[in-house]
């Protein structure tokens, strides 16, 4: 009897693993994001993202062309075998120049929403490009995600990533994902509170934009783009999607973005 009930157990928990779909996140500052790219670069774009069930993009233009780009872009992934929908956050509160849109894109089957998400006005005072915040349901379950952009390395982006912080612990659901562009590398020790309260970085030491110009046949620059998740969220895989790849291609590839999108696979913990 009892080795039947081992059996019976061990069958359950395998159905149970099954079951746990993993998913995949990608985040992606895409340069310009608007009516600067034309059909070929979309559908470039498209091809690199499109293993995503979520997409979040950083750099949308805030004036016209940028919301008819991702409406592009979510129409040339619904034509690559699954059904996409997709949001955008109103043009932030920010200094000359430096507003923009922040936009989600995912996969129905997988994903569903019950909102539209909001920019979180209560920073948009401490924060040059405030976040915008969604909450995705996997089977009922709720993740929330932060998409964010902060200012240039050289005017204190450290600031912004200290509210964003206080912010999070103090009134933030988890499971929590907050990915972005931080201009900021991972490593900083302005990311400590948050890493002592249990948000990981999904990538470390890992270049994410591209030079300009090749130096000794290498083209990537600052580790600035990351995923931060809590510990609700199981990490399978993490990396940087490296659309370069090589040096004869880097002018090319400059066209679609100066940065390099990064990656999460994930599960929820039960």
């Amino acid at each position: 009897m009892t080795r039947r009930l081992l059996l019976l157990y061990f069958f359950l928990s395998c159905a149970m693993a099954l079951g746990q779909e993993d998913l995949k996140l990608i985040s992606w500052n895409i340069r310009d994001f608007g009516k600067s790219k034309d059909t070929v670069e979309l559908e470039q774009i498209a091809e690199i993202v499109r293993d995503a069930d979520i997409l979040a993009l950083q750099e949308v233009v805030a004036g016209y062309g940028g919301a008819q780009a991702v409406a592009q872009l979510a129409d040339l992934l619904n034509r690559k075998g699954s059904k996409w929908d997709y949001l955008i956050s109103n043009p932030t509160e920010s200094p000359k120049y430096a507003t923009e849109r922040y936009a989600f894109l995912w996969k129905t089957h997988k994903i569903k929403i019950r909102n539209r998400g909001t920019l979180l006005k209560k920073l948009e005072k401490v924060v040059d490009r405030e976040p915008y915040l969604m909450e995705f349901y996997v089977e009922e379950r709720l993740i929330t995600l932060l998409n964010f952009h902060s200012r240039p390395f050289n005017k204190n982006p450290e600031a912004e990533i200290r509210a964003i912080t206080q912010y999070v612990l103090q009134h933030l659901k988890t499971p929590l994902i907050l990915a972005g562009d931080f201009n900021v590398d991972e490593a900083d020790k302005v990311f400590d509170v948050l890493k002592s309260a249990g948000k990981f970085p999904a990538i470390t030491n890992k270049k994410t934009t591209l030079k300009r110009i090749c130096e000794g046949n290498y083209y990537l620059n600052y580790a600035i783009d990351n995923i931060f998740y809590s510990q609700e969220i199981k990490k399978r895989e993490s990396g940087v999607i490296d659309f370069v790849e090589k040096c004869e291609n880097l002018l090319q590839a400059r066209k679609l973005s100066d940065h390099l999108p990064v990656y999460l696979n994930f599960s929820l913990n039960k």
